[in-house]
C-alpha cells in the first residue's frame, strides 16, 4: 500500500483525547523511519510520535487542534523517492583539493550524526554540538533521548568538577528548582492591548482536577509550625559526609518525606482514599512531589517512601525533577500516589492552604523558613521557623486525626533522632 495512515495510538486508560501541538517535519518533507514528526500534548505529558515508515510526509492535523486517540494526524506516501537536497560550492582551497576528511568524531570515536529537530533544540539549549551527542537512531541520527542523556551527562560533570560546598543557610527549604515563567511583555504606557492564548491541555487539566477537588471533598486546613533547627544541624554536620557517600545533597524534602511516611503507616486514614462507598486504605506510602514546570504543576510519586533511604528519595527526586522539567515523565511515572507535599517556600510563601490532589485525602503544604522569635523554656529565642498546612478530606479524616499527624511530623522534623531510630 503506497500510502499508510499515522493515528494517535493509545496512550493509556485514561486518556481518550491529545492536543496536536506542533509539526516537527514540514509538510511534503522526506522522513526516515522512526524519525520524530510532531509532538502532541496529553493531560500528564507532551510526547513526540514518529514515523512508521520511510516516505514524503503528508499532514492531516493541524497545530492546536484536538483529536481523539486513533484519529488520523498524518501519511506518508511510500512510494515516493527521496529528492537529494543540493550542496552548494565552495570556493575552491588547498584543503579542499586533499581527500575527503573522515566525519567528524566525538570524543567516544563515534561519526557525528544529524540531530532530530527536538533533538537540535535541546543540544542548542544545552551548549551540545553533534561532535558531543552519540546518535543511536537510524543511520546514526541522533534522537531526542539521545541528546537529552548528553545533556545530563554533561549537567553531572560539571555537578562533580564544581565542588562547590553545601549551603547551610536556612532560607528557605530545599525542593525542585522552580521554573521562571515567560518574560512578561514590556510596559507600554496606557496601553489597552489584550492578549488571548489557549490553554494547554495539562492546564486545562490542571483545573478541572483543582475544581474537582474543591467541589467534591470536604475540605479543611489545619496549621502549625515547625522549629527547624535540629535538621539543620544535622544537615551541616553530615552534609559532606552524605554528599561524598552518595553524590548528593540531603535535603529538606528527603527529611519530611520520611516522616510523613512514617507517620502515614501509624495513621492509615490520612493514606486512604474513598472510592464510591469504600475506604481504600494502603499498606505502603507513595508521596507525591509538586514540581513546577513550564506547563504547569505535576506531581509525580516517589514509591514506597518507607522502605527508601534519605538519598534515595534525593536521588529519584532529582530525576523526576529532571524529567518534569524537560517534559519527559512518562503516563506510569505520573500516575498513582497515596499523599502528596508541596513546597510553597521555594517561592518565598509564608503561609497557604494547599488542594487535595484526588483522590488521595491529604496533601501537606511546606513553606519558607523565617527567623522569628519564639519562647523557649520561658526564654526568648531566635530559631528558623516554617509553618506547616495539612489540606485534608474531612468525609475521611477526622478533625483529632489531623492535628494529631501534624503533630507527630512536627515531633519528627523537631527531633530527627528519633526519625533514625524509628521512635
Amino acid at each position: 500500500m503506497p500510502v499508510i495512515e499515522l493515528r494517535i495510538p493509545n496512550l493509556g486508560e485514561s486518556i481518550s483525547n491529545v492536543t496536536f501541538a506542533k509539526w516537527l517535519k514540514p509538510n511534503d518533507a522526506w522522513v526516515d523511519m522512526d524519525e520524530p514528526l510532531c509532538e502532541i500534548e496529553t493531560e500528564k505529558a507532551n510526547q513526540e510520535l514518529s514515523a512508521d515508515k520511510a516516505g514524503k510526509l503528508i499532514h492531516v492535523a493541524q497545530e492546536g487542534q484536538d483529536l481523539e486517540v486513533g484519529a488520523v494526524f498524518a501519511r506518508i506516501d511510500t512510494d515516493a523517492q527521496q529528492v537529494a537536497s543540493p550542496v552548494p560550492a565552495e570556493p575552491a582551497t588547498a584543503a579542499s583539493t586533499a581527500p575527503a576528511a573522515a566525519p567528524a568524531a566525538s570524543e567516544k570515536g563515534h561519526a557525528a550524526g544529524h540531530p532530530s529537530p527536538a533533538a537540535a533544540k535541546i543540544m542548542a539549549e544545552g551548549g551540545l554540538t553533534p561532535n558531543d551527542v552519540v546518535g543511536t537512531g537510524r543511520s546514526g541520527r541522533i534522537t531526542k533521548e539521545d541528546a537529552q542523556k548528553a545533556v545530563e551527562k554533561k549537567a553531572q560533570a560539571s555537578e562533580s568538577t564544581a565542588a562547590a560546598p553545601a549551603s547551610t543557610a536556612p532560607s528557605s527549604p530545599a525542593a525542585p528548582t522552580p521554573i521562571a515563567p515567560s518574560a512578561p511583555a514590556p510596559a507600554v504606557a496606557f496601553s489597552r492591548e489584550e492578549q488571548r492564548q489557549r490553554m494547554t491541555r495539562m492546564r486545562r487539566t490542571i483545573a478541572r482536577r483543582l475544581v474537582s477537588a474543591k467541589n467534591n471533598t470536604a475540605m479543611l486546613t489545619t496549621f502549625n509550625e515547625v522549629d527547624m533547627s535540629a535538621v539543620i544541624a544535622l544537615r551541616e554536620k553530615y552534609q559532606d559526609s552524605f554528599v561524598k557517600k552518595y553524590g548528593i545533597k540531603l535535603g529538606f524534602m528527603s527529611i519530611f518525606a520520611k516522616a510523613c511516611a512514617k507517620v502515614l503507616l501509624e495513621m492509615p486514614d490520612v493514606n486512604a482514599f474513598i472510592d464510591g462507598d469504600d475506604i481504600v486504605y494502603h499498606h505502603y506510602v507513595d508521596i507525591s512531589i509538586a514540581i513546577s514546570t513550564p506547563n504547569g504543576l505535576v506531581v509525580p510519586p516517589i514509591r514506597n517512601v518507607e522502605s527508601l533511604g534519605f538519598h534515595e528519595i534525593e536521588l529519584q527526586l532529582k530525576e523526576l525533577s529532571t524529567k518534569a522539567r524537560e517534559g519527559r515523565l512518562s503516563l506510569e511515572e505520573m500516575s498513582g500516589g497515596t499523599f502528596t507535599i508541596t513546597n510553597g517556600g521555594i517561592f518565598g510563601s509564608l503561609m497557604s492552604t494547599p488542594i487535595i490532589n484526588e483522590p488521595q485525602s491529604a496533601i501537606l503544604g511546606m513553606h519558607a523558613i523565617k527567623e522569628r522569635p519564639v519562647a523557649v523554656n520561658g526564654q526568648v529565642e531566635i530559631r528558623p521557623m516554617m509553618y506547616l498546612a495539612l489540606s485534608y478530606d474531612h468525609r475521611i479524616i477526622d478533625g483529632a486525626t489531623s492535628v494529631t499527624f501534624l503533630v507527630k511530623v512536627k515531633e519528627l522534623i523537631e527531633e530527627p533522632v528519633r526519625l533514625l531510630l524509628d521512635l
